[in-house]
């Protein structure tokens, strides 16, 4: 069994996946919470959510002397007060009823998550020529602070001189850089894809999708700016590519759906395919979304400008299911062209958003 794959049923319940229903359940102040802040005189604030504990404490690289004190707040956070921290980089962990738990709010909470696999759904062979996944660091001019994301360049890119397309790929909400080609197996999937002759050599960028803002939904513009003002100029200024709109897709999963939606429909010059994977416009205010961006009005530059717009879900049971059925009804509405497709019916999980990396990468920029 390849151990890179990702699992199936259980995966879908432990995994991050599942934590892109944030947006479409009942909000709870964890949704929004900030488990870290940084107060004045080196005091920190450390925050978690627990409606159920009955006790919370922080350990780690923290003054020994002075333990912190977690007082349980009437919306089921506990919030501590740490004092006496330097300024320099510490380690810490909660324990929350006695059970040492990592901070699931903290920015790369998604990496630590575990992973179970059960078989090998793609396919996949390790004896093949694979890419060198990349972490690179960029300024983020809207954000005024670095990001990073992940880069996947075809095996030989670095002896090559070939200018290569990109395509430009989002998690989903509650994952970061790491999740496509961590539990999205994304490195994987298209070194055989590659290896199999059955798509173009591209550059893939994965970039991070998830900024911490009061209002989750308030990510989206803000993501849409950066992919525009940081994320496609870094890129072009750093790999052999081919910057123009022929050679550049996009495609999100979920909350990345979104933000796919926001980037590549106010700035369709930018790309020529473009992928929403299990998402809508903006759910439970979809027809605000609509009217706010003029669909109808955008209708005939999206068909000019997109050679690809392709929807697609996991089915009945994807919770993203009803949403993205009515924001196909919208497109209809306003004559705009794309095709739907359900290219696993394994809900709203990574073993759909993989399955449709497959199908849909082989479609790419011929």
């Amino acid at each position: 069994m390849n151990k890179f794959l990702l699992s199936t049923a259980l995966l879908m319940a432990c995994t991050a996946g599942a934590n892109a229903q944030g947006w479409f359940r009942q909000p709870t102040p964890n949704d929004t919470l900030q488990s870290t802040r940084v107060l004045a005189d080196g005091k920190v604030l450390f925050q978690i959510y627990a409606p159920k504990a009955e006790s919370v404490s922080v350990s780690g690289d923290l003054p020994w002397d002075k333990p912190v004190k977690f007082v349980k707040a009437d919306n089921g956070v506990w919030q501590g007060v740490c004092e006496g921290l330097s300024e320099g980089c510490f380690r810490y962990s909660f324990t929350v009823d006695g059970v040492r738990v990592q901070d699931p709010k903290a920015p790369l909470s998604g990496e630590q998550a575990s992973i179970l696999n059960v078989g090998n759904p793609y396919g996949i062979q390790t004896d093949i020529p694979h890419g060198a996944v990349a972490q690179r660091w960029y300024y983020s001019t809207t954000l005024k602070q670095m990001r990073r994301m992940h880069v996947w360049p075809p095996a030989g890119y670095e002896k090559s001189a070939d200018r290569l397309p990109v395509l430009y790929l989002i998690h989903g909400g509650g994952d970061n850089d790491a999740s496509w080609p961590g539990v999205g197996a994304a490195g994987w999937i298209l070194d055989q894809l590659l290896a199999e002759g059955k798509m173009v050599p591209m550059i893939v960028v994965m970039p991070n999708g998830t900024i911490h803002t009061s209002d989750m939904m308030g990510e989206v513009p803000l993501f849409g700016e950066d992919m525009v003002n940081s994320i496609i100029p870094f890129v072009e200024a750093n790999y052999r590519v081919a910057a123009d709109q022929a050679h550049r897709a996009m495609a999100g999963l979920s909350m990345g759906g979104m933000e796919t939606i926001e980037t590549a429909f106010k700035h369709p010059e930018l790309f020529s395919h473009v992928w929403v994977l299990s998402s809508s416009f903006s759910p439970g205010n979809q027809k605000k979304y609509v009217d706010d961006i003029q669909l109808n009005k955008i209708g005939s530059k999206l068909n000019k400008n997109f050679k690809a717009l392709v929807f697609t879900q996991g089915g009945p049971a994807d919770i993203a299911y009803k949403n993205c059925k009515e924001a196909l009804g919208y497109l209809d509405a306003a004559g705009i062209k794309y095709e739907y497709k359900e290219n696993a019916q394994a809900g709203h999980s990574w073993t759909t958003w993989s399955a449709d990396l497959k199908a849909l990468a082989p479609t790419l920029f011929k």
